[in-house]
């Protein structure tokens, strides 16, 4: 609750320092995931709290779709005058671009940072009745040996790139496992036109 507050506290001094007037209209938060994920209700908690700071309505727009191109493309092609705000996640911002030789938008020059919301972890949970003590252990037991004709894993596919403070993802190297890495141009990894 007191990183909400801090960032109502800088979007505001922000927005007085830069412009007396903003906003002047509806802001719109476009959320890339579905409504009731992690990202949605963060917007719906920060919308209303903004809105009664600032004096205008921060509204929640969820556009879900092709794995979070939808929202991040929608508002890069926005007009860049503060009005649409993606609550972008390492999605759009980061994983995209590694999985993707083309990308709609541009996840560095098309997007401002303006505040960092969240920091989600990510965990490799396991039953606790099964032997298994680390990654290698969980994993090795129960994974066929693979093809001849598999790819070798390719560090970073499956990982999230750039989250701070964040380890490396694990690649099948590391735990001794290799791990097939689907190709860019499998059934639902193109991205739209």
């Amino acid at each position: 609750m007191r990183l909400l507050w801090a960032l109502l506290l800088v979007l505001a001094a922000s927005a007085n320092a830069l412009a007396q007037d903003y906003p002047t209209r509806n802001v719109i938060f476009v959320v890339p995931t579905g409504a009731g994920a992690a990202t949605d209700l963060l917007a719906r908690i920060l919308a209303p709290q903004l809105g009664d700071r600032l004096g205008k309505p921060f509204v929640v727009e969820d556009r879900p779709g092709a794995g979070t191109l939808t929202a991040s493309n929608a508002v890069a092609k926005a007009t860049p005058d503060g009005y649409t705000i993606l609550m972008g996640t390492s999605t759009p911002l980061a994983i995209n671009a590694t999985l993707y030789k083309h990308l709609p938008y541009d996840p560095v020059k098309d997007f401002t940072p303006i505040a960092l919301l969240a920091g989600v972890p990510f965990a490799l949970i396991i039953n606790p009745m099964l032997p298994a003590k680390t990654l290698a252990e969980s994993i090795r037991p129960y994974t066929p040996p693979p093809p001849p004709e598999a790819p070798p894993a390719e560090p970073g596919a499956p990982g999230a790139p750039g989250a701070p403070g964040a380890p490396p993802a694990p690649n099948g190297s590391q735990v001794g496992v290799p791990v097939p890495v689907a190709p860019e141009n499998a059934p639902g990894m193109t991205p739209p036109a």
